[in-house]
Formats: C-alpha cells, structure tokens, sequence
C-alpha cells in the first residue's frame, strides 16, 4: 500500500533546475508541501538552520515529518530526495522490478553526474565568467552538445528515458528548459524535443516549473555582482 502525507513536506527550494526536480515529483505525487524559499543570491544557504538540514549549503532540501516510523527525516541532494519520495510513494522509481529500477538510476546518475554539472559550466563561463575563456566556453559548449546527442539516441524509439515515465525524466527536464542559453538548436535533436515538449505540456510540471518564478525575477544575477560573489566566491568556511 503506497504510503500518503498528512503533514506537508517542507521543501527548501529555489526556482532552479535541481530545485524544479523536486518541485516536479511532489506536483506529480500531489502530496501536500510548504515552500521555503532559500535565495542563493541573498545568502540564505549559509543560515544554520539551513546548514542543518543541507550540510553543502545547497537546495533543494526537505524536511519529511512522517518519515520512517513516523519521525521526522531531512534529505539533502536533488537525486537523494527525488529516490526517497519515490520509495516512500511508490510512483516514478520502479523498486520492486530490479531491471526498471536500474534503468531509471542509470539516467538519474548521468544527469546528476553529466548533463547537470557540465550544462551548468556552460551558463556560468558563457553567461557569468568576469574573462570571457574561449576555451572554456568551447569546452562546454561541445560537451553540452554531445550530451544532448546521447539523451537524442537514447529516446529513438522511448517516449521516456526509462521507458516508462520517472524520476530520471523529472532530473533531466528542468535543465533542458535553458536550451537556447546553452547554444543548443533543439531542432537538431529531434527525440529531445519530443520529449521536452511533452514533459512540458503535464500540468504537473507546468505547474513546478512556475514555483517561485516571480521570486527569482527578481534577482538578476547576470547584473547582481553582490549575488555572483556569493554563488561563485564560496571557499571552506
């Protein structure tokens, strides 16, 4: 018996890929959850009370008041929560079919490892670098290409990238959403754009993307140099 939420989950989040990734499953589960925006451009990451629940100072978080046997449990990393609320809900992480399951945690791991960091170093010396670095734009730019190329031959023939719809689709789908910043022509990765634009067209996803939408409108972090030291200057405290 799938498991059901009384309590709403506290989501720690910011209207960011990984943040959308959660805001997506918890849409799609149709739990209930309260939003606590964390603004990174502000500092709010460095909180302790939010350090306590995120020791790497990043969102998105959540705080589960009915976690196992009933007591509250805090998650931190996109994938980690993405794979708890799948076990605890029994949707999107297929658990019991070995098979499916690795299937959806071998997409999960590449976008968590892949298509995530290196499409992020792609907006950050394109978008933000102080020095224009040729060669780090054309680094990233070709490795964001040729991971767009591999999501392209893996969905020839798939409606999802696991076959069935997961949370593997939910990681990967915010970050396709900034294709036009990355120098990507979704044209050219024709199963890509199917795809995308039928993830998109969900309400539930529709809807998660839009969280806190007008909250991150106002901070514009290509002009906010007070925001870009604090999200690129970090060291160890």
């Amino acid at each position: 018996m799938a498991a059901t939420q009384t309590t709403p989950i506290e989501l720690h989040y910011w209207p960011t890929p990984n943040g959308w990734k959660v805001t997506i499953l918890l849409e799609e589960l149709g739990v209930p959850y309260n939003l606590n925006l964390v603004n990174i451009g502000a500092g709010d990451q460095f909180k302790p009370e939010f350090l306590a629940i995120s020791p790497n100072n990043r969102m998105p978080a959540i705080v589960d008041p009915e976690g196992p046997g009933g007591e509250p449990i805090s998650v931190f990393e996109s994938g980690a929560i993405l794979m708890y609320l799948g076990r605890k809900f029994g949707k999107f992480y297929p658990v019991e079919d070995e098979r499916k399951r690795v299937a959806v945690e071998e997409w999960l791991m590449w976008q968590m490892g892949g298509f995530g960091p290196m499409l992020g170093q792609n907006h950050h010396f394109s978008n933000y670098a102080p020095e224009k670095i040729p060669y780090a734009i054309e680094r990233y730019q070709n490795e964001t290409h040729r991971l767009y190329g591999v999501l392209n031959k893996r969905l020839d023939g798939r409606e999802f990238v696991a076959d069935e719809y997961s949370i593997a689709d939910m990681a990967i789908v915010g970050w396709a959403r900034s294709w036009k910043n990355q120098s990507i022509e979704l044209d050219e990765f024709p199963n890509v754009k199917r795809w995308f634009e039928g993830l998109m067209a969900r309400p539930a996803v529709a809807k998660a993307v839009e969280v806190g939408k007008e909250e991150r409108e106002k901070l514009n972090l290509a002009a906010d140099k007070n925001a870009q030291s604090v999200l690129f200057g970090q060291r160890a405290r």
